[in-house]
């Protein structure tokens, strides 16, 4: 007897899900596609437990006969292509059949739906095992979509869920791609009850943009344009000095359809070398327009990955487009030649010296005075009595070390140079110490007692500082409230893309320009995911919060906070190291000097 069987469809459906139904945000994705592909001109998305107990999609679009409501569960039951030749010239997100199928496989679906010319709607429930049950309703318009207990009968799938606010960050990516795509059609979105976006039909993409992610955004993004014989290219691209270390607002589209493409965005990195910083990213909101026969959308289950019949040439005209966009825009200072307003300045002609004559003047010296001379008291009678006014010059010249801040001037045998290093006297030589990796290993050390022991010491922000960073970054303080508590980080959040700052760790900075970019370094460390082992992970974030704060720390006021570094230094398990292995501490041997010399 052989060995190989065919699975029943049930399973066979479980598993071709997974290709489509990876998360929660899986789903939101393909309802939202369908409800746009409808014709809906309003879209509503509501939440609940991140979508492990509801997804609902509600749409106005031109809704499903009783017929279709039925077929449109079955796999690769769809409207959009009969042929072989239709896959070549696909302008819709959806085609293949596969998603609501998909769904219902791995969860308990309703189906509300009617159409303009029907009187009433039909009510299709798919449970356990297919059951499918039909009614006739009462609704509105358009299709309703009820995704209810996802993963219900797949436990092994549900339980690698990740927490509430990954999966709804995963929903924010998800919604925002679409939405972008569409500024003509009003989005919401509700979680839990709470409503995070409620988008008007947008006058443009830039509005959109603005009720997406915020007027920093907006603000940072400059006009992209280019129309050739392959491909037409518009959208936004970011300015340089705005680019950031946490990957984010990177977005491609080709004829309306969301696509990642690590190639292309080679293409826009090329094009600000030189121009910003290595390990940041800018951001940028690119759409394509092409001949739908010069692409593939076909060859990924969730059509995120798209192949162009001829990717070089896209590439170069990519490139050239974007750098052509920087170029065109100046970010750097400009000169102000506007002399409207300023005051006037007298013009001098040539005949000038016949109305106003023009003498030297006379420098009056006296040859015999000599500074290192004591004062004859006959030259302190010309001024006055002894206690007269040179007296008061000569008072006044012993204090001119005043000029000279007790700061710049070594404190014994200490030296600050440049407010880099500290250098000082050692048994062999001269000890130089690198005082940003000497805060690293004392930040390291610190934090690492403060995740063992919940030790800090929060410095309170004598006014808080308000940071828009965007509907999903805010879920990331809300995720890792705790551990930013722990480390001496006060953070709350503020409406429904706000952080506010009310305090940070002791050494950390409270002003609001440096606040704005601790905010922006603690999105980029806790974007990364961390499911590595306990202790692993302490020492991991430990290392990327001493970075960080040794990055955002003032040089030494004084000679005595030098001196303070440096015992704080050396009271340390490592003195010598950063924790990445850097060196913080350097002997000059004293016959290295002599040599000098």
């Amino acid at each position: 007897m052989g060995k190989l069987k065919i699975l029943p469809a049930q399973i066979a459906n479980m598993i071709a899900a997974g290709e489509v139904v990876q998360r929660p945000a899986s789903v939101v994705k393909e309802l939202m596609e369908n409800a746009v592909d409808a014709g809906a001109t309003q879209v509503a998305v509501v939440v609940t437990d991140a979508g492990r107990t509801l997804l609902q999609v509600i749409d106005n679009g031109c809704g499903m006969s009783s017929v279709d409501a039925v077929l449109c569960f079955e796999r690769h039951a769809t409207s959009k292509i009969a042929s072989a030749e239709d896959l070549e010239q696909i302008l819709t997100y959806g085609f293949r059949g596969e998603a609501l199928a998909s769904i219902a496989a791995v969860a308990e679906v309703t189906l509300r739906t009617r159409r303009p010319q029907d009187e009433t709607a039909t009510e299709v429930r798919v449970g356990a095992f297919g059951e499918v049950k039909t009614a006739t309703v009462a609704a509105p318009v358009g299709s309703n979509f009820a995704v209810r207990n996802l993963f219900y009968n797949t436990p092994a799938r549900r339980k690698f869920l990740k927490s509430d606010n990954v999966e709804l960050k995963h929903i924010l990516e998800e919604f925002t791609r679409v939405a972008l795509t569409r500024p003509d059609i009003a989005f919401t979105l509700s979680h839990n009850g709470r409503e995070l976006f409620v988008l008007k039909k947008a006058k443009s993409l830039k509005f959109r943009i603005l009720d997406l992610l915020g007027s920093n955004v907006v603000g940072d993004i400059v006009d992209l344009s280019a129309n050739t014989s392959v491909v037409r290219v518009s959208g936004f691209v970011g300015r340089p000095d705005t680019a950031r270390k946490t990957p984010g607002n990177q977005y491609f589209f080709v004829n309306g359809r969301y696509f990642r493409s690590a190639y292309l965005h080679k293409a826009v990195m090329k094009a600000y070398e030189e121009m910003i910083p290595d390990g940041v990213t800018p951001a940028y909101f690119i759409f394509l327009e092409t001949d739908p026969h010069a692409i593939d959308v076909n060859i990924h289950p969730t059509k995120t990955e798209i192949k162009f019949e001829d990717d070089a040439v896209i590439f170069q005209i990519l490139y050239a487009c974007v750098k052509e966009t920087l170029g065109r825009n100046s970010f750097g200072a400009s000169i102000d030649f506007n002399t409207e307003g300023a005051t006037p300045l007298p013009q001098l002609g040539q005949s000038f010296e016949q109305y106003k004559e023009v003498t030297m003047p006379v420098i009056e010296t006296d040859p015999t005075y000599d500074p290192f001379r004591e004062v004859p008291d006959q030259v302190r009678n010309d001024y006055g009595s002894s206690t007269g006014n040179l007296s008061r010059f000569v008072d006044k010249s012993q204090d001119y070390g005043r000029l000279f801040e007790e700061k710049t001037l070594p404190l014994g045998r200490l030296l600050v140079l440049q407010g880099k290093y500290i250098l000082t006297p050692a048994a062999s030589g001269l000890m130089i110490v690198h005082i940003g990796r000497a805060r690293e290993r004392i930040l390291y050390e610190q934090t690492l007692r403060a995740l063992g022991q919940n030790v800090h010491v929060t410095q309170t922000a004598l006014f808080p500082v308000q940071v828009q960073v965007g509907a999903q970054q805010r879920l990331l303080f809300e995720d890792n409230a705790a551990l930013l508590a722990q480390l001496g980080f006060d953070i709350a959040a503020f409406g429904t893309d706000t952080v506010v700052v009310n305090g940070v760790p002791e050494g950390y900075s409270c002003e609001p320009g440096k606040v704005e970019q601790l905010v922006s370094d603690l999105v980029y460390i806790l974007s990364e995911e961390r499911e590595a082992l306990p202790e692993m992970l302490q020492q991991r974030l430990a290392e990327k919060f001493a970075t960080l704060g040794a990055s955002h720390a003032d040089p030494p006021s004084s000679p005595q906070d030098a001196q303070r570094l440096i015992d704080t230094l050396f009271a340390c398990d490592n003195a010598e190291l950063t924790p990445n292995g850097r060196r913080i501490v350097s002997i000059v041997p004293l016959g290295d000097i002599d040599k000098k010399f």
